[in-house]
């Protein structure tokens, strides 16, 4: 029998989903920015495919102005908008598509509450008509990057931290991995990030950008605090294979970026990237190394479109384009 499998980024979507900010005591006085940036990262993305966005209950209308594009909604309660860390993560499976719905427990118990954005997978496979596998694993979308061939790269700090399923180990998850989402092996790097509030997802670090091919944030200079730890990760890519038995292409982006404001410090994270129908969209930073780390993506692919949209606002609250986005694959 087929196994289920969860396709590449890159493979062709329906359109992109996104959860819109929800609640203004979490954002203070950067929630007005946080609003303009997530309208013009929508816009961005509506340049190449379908945006549905996952919106506060009685918000369509404004949420539509605000993002002055054509969009659709689907209006559900959220505790928050991190929706690659608390949606559904889609696969293929017997000829059509399901909804793996993972539970969600606030970033290995970091932040409360967060039962409504546990939900928030359940209502949304519901409002799409897509069937729900649900499981009792704990796993957030951003904590993964796969190839669609059954190769899944993840770091060991975060998938295999206690906080998240404290009596499952490597072996137990790999199964749940090969069981839900067609994994046929998985690459652990030892690290994300030293600081941060996800226990260091992958997409902070390295994403895959073709079958073969990975895109890792740079080591940069040995007195960067993340230095030994991406140097690790660097190690560990260059002496595996994939799930084909190929070795891996090895492209660089820029170290993460500084960026200071509303009175906080926060890291653009060029890897962070969002792959669209023919496009790839970019956070930038507003320095000097945004149009490397824009070279760098049209070299990784060479078929999009490469867009780079400002995301310093997303940066203070330690996220990216890729973490508030959530693929929904084309009809098998």
């Amino acid at each position: 029998m087929k196994r289920q499998l969860m396709p590449a980024e890159w493979d062709r979507h329906e359109a992109c989903l996104l959860a819109w900010p929800t609640h203004e005591k979490l954002w203070g006085e950067s929630f007005k920015a946080i609003q303009e940036e997530y309208a013009g990262i929508v816009r961005a993305i509506s340049e190449f495919e379908p945006v549905i966005l996952v919106v506060p209950p009685g918000s369509s209308e404004r949420v539509r102005d605000l993002c002055d594009v054509d969009v659709a909604t689907v209006e559900a309660p959220m505790d928050d908008s991190w929706l690659r860390a608390s949606g559904p993560i889609f696969v293929y499976s017997a000829g059509k598509r399901i909804g793996v719905d993972f539970r969600f427990n606030g970033f290995g118990g970091r932040f409360f509450p967060h039962d409504q954005d546990d939900l928030v997978s359940r209502r949304l496979l519901h409002s799409l008509n897509i069937e729900r596998q649900a499981t009792m694993t704990v796993l957030e979308g951003g904590a993964i990057t796969v190839d669609g061939e059954g190769t899944l790269i993840a770091t060991e700090q975060c998938v295999l931290n206690s906080n998240r399923n404290q009596h499952l180990g490597r072996c137990d998850l790999e199964a749940e991995f090969a069981r839900l989402l067609g994994v046929e092996k998985v690459i652990w790097l030892p690290y994300g990030h030293l600081s941060g509030e996800t226990d260091g997802h992958i997409d902070h670090v390295c994403q895959f950008a073709a079958r073969g091919r990975v895109i890792t944030e740079s080591c940069g200079s040995a007195d960067r605090p993340d230095y030994l730890r991406l140097k690790a990760n660097r190690a560990v890519l260059e002496n595996c294979t994939d799930s084909r038995g190929r070795s891996l292409e090895i492209l660089e982006m820029p170290p993460q970026q500084r960026v200071h404001l509303f009175g906080r410090d926060g890291f653009v994270n060029y890897v962070n990237f969002y792959i669209a129908n023919s496009g790839v969209v970019i956070p930038l930073a507003g320095t000097d190394s945004d149009e490397e780390a824009l070279a760098t993506a049209r070299l990784a692919f060479p078929d999009h479109r490469v867009v780079g949209v400002e995301a310093r606002t997303l940066a203070i609250e330690d996220g990216g384009i890729h973490c508030i986005t959530q693929q929904l694959p084309a009809h098998p």
